[in-house]
């Protein structure tokens, strides 16, 4: 599947990097920079799991207007 992970806006590319790792930080997973072959497939899907979480949230909260 060709394009599966690509970023919509190219523009926010550094902006969900950061995010990553913040998300990454914050339940604990050890990402770093570069290669990450060492985590298991359950922490990387931890991180992708919640950042689609806090994403979903923070839209849910713009459309409900606060």
């Amino acid at each position: 599947m060709s394009g599966r992970n690509r970023v919509e806006v190219p523009e926010a590319r550094a902006a969900l990097e950061n995010f990553k790792f913040e998300v990454a930080n914050e339940i604990g997973v050890p990402l770093r920079h570069g290669y990450n072959g060492d985590l298991t497939s359950y922490e990387n899907g931890s991180v992708g799991g919640m950042m689609v979480k806090k994403m979903i949230a923070e839209q849910e909260k713009r459309m409900a207007g606060k």
